[in-house]
């Protein structure tokens, strides 16, 4: 991706301080990635995590500590190591297609001189289905998890 489509995508960015490898483990773990991945006090279960193209992507989540329920099914489309994520809910695992398609993301991680420049953008396949995203919560919910995941790794960096 090298353009982004106002009209279609919506992006959350932040820089992190910590280095490059440390916020791409929080990503690649899936142990680390239950921590921060839903806006706290939800909480997330990774049912299957295989981080590279056509791998498995789904997860879970408990809003009142119970049952969980599906969140993500998805599928890893890029992964390049340390740089970029890319992921979609239009395929599930082994490229079959998915039943109810929503977004595309693609999560960059480049160095910054104060760590880690993360950025995380949803693209949608219309103008419909972004602004449902932005009822739905985009901007507070994926900003409060890029927020987790920064207070995450600057602990531990």
């Amino acid at each position: 991706m090298t353009t982004t489509d106002t009209d279609l995508d919506l992006t959350v960015s932040r820089i992190i301080k910590a280095p490059r490898d440390v916020v791409w483990s929080a990503w690649a773990d899936p142990a680390k990635f239950e921590q921060w991945w839903v806006p706290s006090p939800t909480t997330c279960k990774v049912v299957q995590m295989d981080l590279r193209p056509g791998g498995a992507f789904e997860t879970e989540m408990s809003e009142d500590g119970g049952d969980f329920g599906p969140q993500i099914n998805g599928c890893f489309l890029a992964v390049d190591n340390l740089e970029r994520i890319v992921f979609t809910t239009a395929l599930v695992a082994g490229w079959r297609p998915a039943r109810e398609p929503f977004i595309t993301a693609v999560i960059t991680f480049a160095d910054h001189p104060e760590g880690t420049e993360y950025v995380a953008t949803a693209m949608h396949k219309d103008g419909a289905e972004r602004d449902r995203h932005i009822d739905l919560g985009f901007h507070d919910g994926w900003g409060t998890v890029t927020r987790q995941l920064a207070e995450l790794v600057e602990r531990g960096a």
